[in-house]
């Protein structure tokens, strides 16, 4: 067996000149090294359903398979190693920050203790290596699409950042559907000066045109944040912004960001389903609700711009922000999804042990189950856990 840090350096040094393609082989002669007898690289699919196996040498060792039912999609859920009974075989997730981008599958004739961590160092750095190629290289695209996406999707999905990011004191998780043919909403969020910064948008409508709203919206929203403007700044810019250049269209927003040292929660809603706030597993009646302010894209100036809310959460409280298509999703006998029963999704799912990501994985998947989607829906989930 050669040493860890040796086998990890000649892998990084051999993967700067190769395509995607040739990862999953790199990759797996470092495991040789490492004294693993295989590896395979799986990523999940852009719905979180199935893990996809990136090419390989070995045609017999590119099984899909599907998150729910499976040890490999059990490894994806939980962020846990999984082995096989007999120790021969073990699933290491593979995740980049907190995003969760597959599982790494190896074998040995016996895994003992320091093998797993080295498969685990392994796959850490494959997740890396993935991830710098994903934005370039097609492969990376196309292996974990299921279907053709519509314009206005590719639009948005080349704007929204990664469905989860945080640290060990914060996280949030968002999630959009349908995957391959959202029209009009987006998310954002992001870490910076001990915040973090979050945004909802709705556009009008469910076309081409609305997709560049929320692009455009995205745009407005960073610049104006980057340039060190407030929440009410960045809600009049993108409805100057939108009035200018897109001026058929409205949309509504939370635009938020938590103080991720004291806890403060400030945000301004203008047209927007306002945030549920839970705290140990029970909604806190109408903590977040106040009245909203007019859509953006109506052009009313920096005189008529939103006030800003603030609340000071507490450790492990949790901020759920939603578009209106998640709780008007209805099932074949024409009732509604609703709030009650979002919320009762979302708390159920927590209290069950599952983290954020798996629980906004989950709620997407009952609703698929249950309910047709008749707009767009996005969930984005916050919590706060200082301890």
């Amino acid at each position: 067996m050669a040493n860890q840090d040796a086998v990890l350096s000649r892998l990084m040094a051999r993967s700067r000149r190769v395509t995607a393609a040739e990862i999953p082989a790199l990759i797996d002669e470092a495991g040789r090294r490492l004294g693993l007898s295989t590896t395979q690289v799986y990523l999940a699919d852009l719905q979180q359903n199935r893990l996809v196996p990136m090419p390989h040498p070995d045609p017999a060792a590119v099984t899909a398979f599907e998150i729910e039912g499976s040890m490999a999609g059990l490894a994806y859920r939980t962020q846990l190693v999984q082995r096989s009974r007999d120790a021969c075989t073990a699933w290491v997730p593979m995740f980049d920050g907190m995003e969760r981008v597959g599982v790494l599958r190896v074998t040995a004739p016996r895994l003992d203790d320091g093998l797993l961590e080295s498969s685990e160092a392994l796959a850490g750095l494959a997740t890396l290596l993935v991830r710098s190629k994903s934005a370039h290289d097609e492969l990376l695209v196309t292996q974990t699409r299921t279907r053709t996406m519509t314009t206005q999707a590719e639009l948005l999905w080349a704007f929204v950042p990664p469905r989860t990011i945080g640290t060990e004191h914060v996280t949030s998780t968002a999630i959009l559907e349908p995957a391959y043919d959202a029209g009009g909403d987006a998310f954002d969020h992001s870490l910076g000066d001990g915040l973090l910064h979050l945004a909802l948008l709705d556009a009008m409508g469910h076309d081409l045109a609305s997709g560049g709203a929320s692009a455009v919206a995205l745009g407005a929203c960073r610049a104006t944040r980057r340039a060190g403007g407030s929440l009410s700044d960045i809600a009049t810019t993108i409805d100057a912004t939108l009035s200018e250049w897109i001026p058929d269209r409205l949309l509504t927003a939370v635009i938020a960001q938590l103080d991720i040292s004291t806890g403060q929660f400030t945000w301004i809603n203008c047209g927007h389903p306002p945030p549920l706030l839970i705290r140990e597993n029970h909604v806190v009646p109408q903590a977040l609700e106040f009245p909203a302010h007019l859509p953006l894209g109506l052009g009313l100036g920096p005189a008529a711009a939103p006030a800003e809310h603030h609340v000071r959460l507490q450790p492990g409280d949790r901020v759920l922000l939603y578009s209106d298509g998640v709780t008007e999703a209805r099932t074949s006998d024409g009732s509604l999804f609703g709030e009650q029963r979002l919320t009762d999704t979302v708390i159920r799912s927590m209290a069950s042990g599952n983290n954020p990501a798996e629980t906004l994985r989950r709620l997407i998947r009952n609703l698929h189950e249950n309910h047709r989607l008749h707009d767009d829906a996005t969930i984005m989930l916050v919590r706060w856990h200082p301890d």
